[in-house]
């Protein structure tokens, strides 16, 4: 079963002054900590216990457009993601989470 949720990157993030300038995107280091926090509250851990294993960008996004995460368990400590404007796939990955704590909380 997928999860899918709104990403909420402000239009006017601290990050697009200098990533770049007169031709932003959002960074993927933004997408990814954003997703990171999404999915670790989703499964009640920490994300400490959490790290990225892998992540391809597919594509650019922009400020302003509406980010939709999407992800899944995979196994007892994988989590499978994809970040999507609209039904453009903007990066895809995997996740490790919860390694400390055990099995995240998969409900």
């Amino acid at each position: 079963m997928y999860t899918a949720v709104r990403l909420p990157i402000a239009a006017d993030h601290a990050a697009f002054a200098g990533h770049f300038p007169g031709n932003p995107i959002v960074p993927g280091a933004v997408l990814l900590d954003e997703s990171l926090y999404s999915i670790a509250a989703n499964y009640g851990v920490s994300v400490c216990d959490c790290s990225v294993a892998s992540v391809k960008f597919l594509s650019v996004a922009r400020p302003g457009e509406s980010l939709q995460l999407e992800f899944e368990l995979c196994d007892v400590q994988r989590v499978r993601f994809a970040i999507r404007v609209a039904d453009r796939v903007v990066a895809t990955g995997l996740l490790s989470v919860g390694a400390a704590n055990g099995r995240p909380n998969a409900e």
